[in-house]
């Protein structure tokens, strides 16, 4: 029997993204990750390095349809054919369920099958995730993580282990005559992710992208050496690429290509306030076998996939997908003075006002200087005119919050899902202490250089070298 390998769903994927991957690496938070088919969010049966929110849950269920005449039985020791199985038309499917923890960490667990012993049996499984290297703050990622999956009991002493497409098969056991042995129950891996920033114009809509490489045993590795199981191994080694669009207000379209170690599988993701519904077609680097008959595992499917994203800690209780932030530019321009014309016959320079050399810190994060006078008004220009009597054709650069309606009412601001209160009085701060981390209502939000996510403090601009500390966990009282 001869398998056709077709590569081109790869190498357009490839070439796609080597295309858009003009930018440099992003130091913001990470897009939207899609749900896989069985193990929480990444790509479709790859992992990525971050890891869902803190509290975020999602739940996914995800299946293809199998027709087949009769299936082929190999020996794996002489690679003869030995017999055919039992023809196979059958929808299977998978569910599972994720959560995000601490924004480090993500765990979930998998429903697989459900059945008899005499088929196989429950098939269910556990998986984790943990993120070493944060993606969102240096543009790298970098995570290891685990999957657990129970073998098919059959009612007999043979040891089985679980398939790679997630349902009850009698043909894998743990040892064969003349073959290495098989060992997927648990599975280990590293994983390390790019998280690019797109170019933004006219001719697409906002997106990123993702990059991923990685490495495991298990289920990305074992098998290998079973001939209906596999046509072709990398030993471990699995790859991924993936291109977010914005699709509206709150929607993001993934399309995807990636290779898990076995098989090149392509798809696409709709993410809608999130409600995700994605459709893939798995093992597309096998062809139809010229006899008509094939194992499950080396022959392409296509397959769908259901998931909801929740967000008990967000504005409501779905998750809104989101790329990476897109920086604002504050531009002021300032306009000419209107010509004048003045004759005289003896110009006599005015004397210019003197003042106390002041550094204000405005909401660009740029520093200032100005200079401001004995009776309070701040001067500004080389002519040092009043900032009072120059307002409003001259104003300083940036967004404040001081006369915004969420500011003087005093409400809470909502940051990366956690909710910052109002606390302490108004005060200046130094432009060199602080960075830019994101807005509120279209006002930057700031915090200290040191500080780590999650972030304690954010400090808003409420006018020109005034700011307001908002602290997070902090009850809101009126009075």
């Amino acid at each position: 029997m001869k398998t056709v390998r077709s590569g081109s769903a790869l190498l357009t994927g490839v070439a796609l993204v080597s295309l858009l991957a003009a930018p440099a690496l992003q130091g913001q938070a990470t897009t939207t990750m899609p749900s896989t088919l069985r193990y929480g969010s990444g790509l479709m049966d790859i992992p990525v390095a971050s890891v869902l929110p803190h509290m975020m849950i999602t739940g996914t269920y995800s299946g293809f349809f199998m027709k087949l005449d009769h299936t082929q039985l190999t020996d794996p020791a002489t690679g003869n054919v030995i017999g055919f199985g039992p023809s196979v038309n059958k929808q299977y499917s998978d569910a599972s369920v994720a959560m995000g923890l601490f924004d480090r960490v993500e765990v979930g667990t998998t429903l697989q099958s459900f059945n008899n012993k005499a088929n196989g049996g429950n098939m269910w499984g556990l998986f984790g995730r943990l993120e070493l290297l944060n993606p969102g703050s240096q543009g790298l990622g970098l995570a290891v993580g685990a999957r657990y999956v129970t073998a098919p009991d059959y009612g007999n002493s043979t040891d089985y282990e679980p398939g790679r497409l997630g349902f009850p098969d009698q043909r894998i056991t743990n040892t064969y005559t003349g073959a290495s042995d098989v060992n997927t129950k648990t599975t280990l891996y590293g994983v390390m992710s790019a998280h690019i920033r797109g170019v933004d114009g006219d001719v697409l809509p906002p997106y990123d992208l993702t990059l991923a490489v990685g490495y495991g045993n298990g289920m990305f590795k074992d098998g290998k050496d079973l001939g209906f199981y596999n046509y072709t191994s990398s030993n471990g080694w699995f790859f991924g690429s993936a291109i977010h669009f914005q699709a509206g207000e709150n929607g993001i379209l993934t399309v995807m290509g990636e290779y898990n170690g076995f098989d090149v599988n392509v798809g696409t993701q709709y993410d809608i306030h999130g409600i995700r519904l994605g459709a893939q077609y798995l093992a597309a680097n096998y062809g139809k076998p010229a006899g008509g008959y094939s194992s499950e595992y080396r022959r392409p499917k296509f397959g769908l996939l259901g998931s909801v994203a929740i967000c008990p800690n967000g504005d409501g209780l779905l998750c809104k997908p989101h790329l990476m932030e897109r920086p604002k530019p504050d531009t002021v321009v300032i306009p000419p003075p209107p010509p004048d014309t003045v004759r005289v016959t003896r110009e006599v320079e005015r004397p210019l006002p003197t003042g106390t050399p002041a550094s204000v810190c405005l909401a660009t994060g740029d520093d200032v200087q100005v200079l401001v006078t004995a009776q309070g008004d701040t001067l500004v220009g080389p002519s040092r005119a009043s900032l009072q009597s120059m307002r409003p054709g001259v104003v300083f650069a940036g967004t404040y919050a001081g006369d915004a309606d969420w500011y003087t009412g005093d409400e809470a601001i909502t940051f990366e899902r956690t909710s910052y209160s109002k606390t302490g009085n108004e005060v200046r701060m130094d432009c060199a202490q602080i960075m830019r981390v994101g807005e509120n209502m279209g006002v930057p939000l700031f915090a200290t250089r040191s500080a780590e996510r999650p972030f304690q403090t954010l400090y808003v601009p409420v006018r020109p070298g005034v700011w307001q500390a908002y602290q997070a966990g902090l009850r809101r009282t009126r009075g």
